[in-house]
């Protein structure tokens, strides 16, 4: 039941960025940072940042709101390669308000889908976003 609950819709402007970041062809750390407009139930644009790093977008989040991030990174192999995957982070530090929560938790589903993105992760202190962090994360997706 929970899988198909949505809270909030997406932004169209968002849903046009999204789709032109999802394709970009630089080859440096970008992210978006969502947030929800609560007075419409939409999820909006908050910041965009070119060439930053996990250690640095860490601190472009606020500590008690959440916020949904996509972030394309690059990502040095063990044998050399790199990759540049797209990552969607998932803020809900604790000390949010519920209500907040909720709302964010609720409309995560329908934001995956919308960016079409299979790395899904979720940070619950903004200090656990670190580059240590994310390798280890993206380690499992080889």
């Amino acid at each position: 039941m929970s899988e198909s609950l949505v809270v909030c819709e997406v932004d169209e402007d968002l849903v046009k960025r999204l789709r032109e970041f999802r394709f970009r062809k630089e080859t440096n750390n970008a992210a978006i940072i969502m947030k929800i407009d609560m007075k419409r139930q939409l999820v909006v644009l908050d910041e965009e940042h070119e060439d930053i790093s996990p250690d640095n977008l860490k601190d472009e989040l606020p500590e008690c709101q959440p916020r949904f991030l996509v972030y394309s990174y690059k990502y040095l192999h063990d044998d050399g390669r790199v990759s540049y995957p797209l990552c969607f982070i998932f803020s809900s530090p604790l000390g949010c308000k519920p209500e907040q929560q909720m709302m964010y938790a609720g409309s995560k589903n329908k934001l995956v889908h919308t960016v079409e993105v299979s790395k899904v992760f979720e940070v619950r202190n903004t200090e656990d976003l670190t580059e240590e962090w994310l390798r280890e994360k993206l380690g499992f997706f080889r």
